[in-house]
C-alpha cells in the first residue's frame, strides 16, 4: 500500500490569536481562539463565569486589535464596576480549555418535556456541517450551534470547541434569541465543562458527532439532560435522556 503524502505549505489554515478579556479596567483572562466574533466568545465566557445574565449588565464593550502596540483585548465594561472577578489565569484552546468550572457550582435539573425525533436530529446536524464555511476551507475548526427542532439559530465556529459554545451565547444574548428548550449541537466531544454551560443556558439536549465524557454523562443523568453522541450517517447513541428521544414514528433500529 503506497503512502500519500502532500506539501501544504499554500494550504489556507485556521486563526489562531491571543486575546485578553479586560474587565472594569482589569486584565483578567487570557483567550486563545479564532478571531471572529469575539464579542459574542466575552458576553458568553462572561455568562458561563456568572458575571453576566443579559445585556443589560454590560455597558460597555470594546475590541482593540493591537494597533499601536497596545496588545489584542476585548475590553468590557459591566454596569456593576464593583463585580468580584476571579483570579486571573489563562484559557486555552483545546481540549483543556474549560479550567473554569466550579465542582462546588449549585447546578439545577432540567425538566423540559421537549421530544425529538432522529430525522430532526440528523436533519439538524447537517444543517451545522453546512454552514461551516471556515472548517470546509481549513478542516481545522470546531463548531457549535443552538437551534429548535426545525432549523440552526446561530452557528459559531473556533478552533476551540468550548470558544464556539461561548460564541453561540454570546450571539444569544446580544440578539435576544432564547435559549431555554432549545437544542445545542457541537463537532466535539462534550465534556463535563461543555454541559454545565449547557444546563446554565437551559437547554435539555445536546448533540454532537463524538462521544461524551464519563463524567457529563453522570452530570446529565442526574440534572436530567439528554446527551446524544456519535452522530454520523443515520447513527446516533443515546447516552442520558432517552426520553426525549422518539424513535418510534421513523424506522429505526434500536441498540440496547
Amino acid at each position: 500500500m503506497a503512502y500519500h503524502v502532500e506539501y501544504a505549505e499554500d494550504r489556507p489554515l485556521p486563526q489562531e490569536s491571543m486575546w485578553a478579556l479586560v474587565v472594569n479596567d482589569k486584565p483578567w483572562v487570557t483567550l486563545l481562539c479564532t478571531p471572529e466574533k469575539l464579542d459574542y466568545l466575552a458576553l458568553g465566557f462572561l455568562a458561563g463565569e456568572g458575571l453576566i445574565s443579559s445585556l443589560e449588565d454590560v455597558a460597555t464593550l470594546e475590541i482593540s486589535d493591537g494597533v499601536a502596540g497596545a496588545g489584542n483585548a476585548i475590553m468590557v465594561g459591566l454596569c456593576d464596576g464593583n463585580k468580584q472577578l476571579p483570579s486571573q489565569r489563562v484559557v486555552t484552546s483545546g481540549c483543556s480549555g474549560g479550567v473554569t468550572f466550579d465542582l462546588g457550582e449549585k447546578l439545577h435539573p432540567l425538566n423540559s418535556h421537549q421530544v425529538i425525533t432522529p430525522q430532526q436530529i440528523y436533519k439538524l446536524m447537517q444543517a451545522m456541517q453546512r454552514g461551516t464555511v471556515e472548517y470546509r476551507r481549513t478542516r481545522g475548526l470546531h463548531s457549535a450551534a443552538l437551534a429548535n427542532q426545525e432549523s440552526v439559530l446561530a452557528l459559531a465556529e473556533d478552533i476551540g470547541r468550548h470558544n464556539a459554545l461561548d460564541k453561540i451565547w454570546g450571539e444569544c444574548l446580544a440578539r435576544e434569541i432564547k435559549t431555554r428548550n432549545r437544542l445545542l449541537l457541537t463537532s466535539g466531544r462534550i465534556s463535563s465543562e461543555m454541559l454545565r454551560k449547557a444546563i446554565k443556558m437551559r437547554t435539555p439536549i445536546v448533540v454532537s458527532r463524538t462521544a461524551p465524557t464519563d463524567l457529563s454523562v453522570q452530570v446529565a443523568r442526574r440534572l436530567n439532560v439528554t446527551i446524544i453522541g456519535y452522530v454520523r450517517g443515520k447513527r446516533m447513541r443515546v447516552y442520558s435522556g432517552r426520553q426525549r428521544v422518539n424513535a418510534s414514528e421513523v424506522p429505526t433500529r434500536v441498540e440496547r
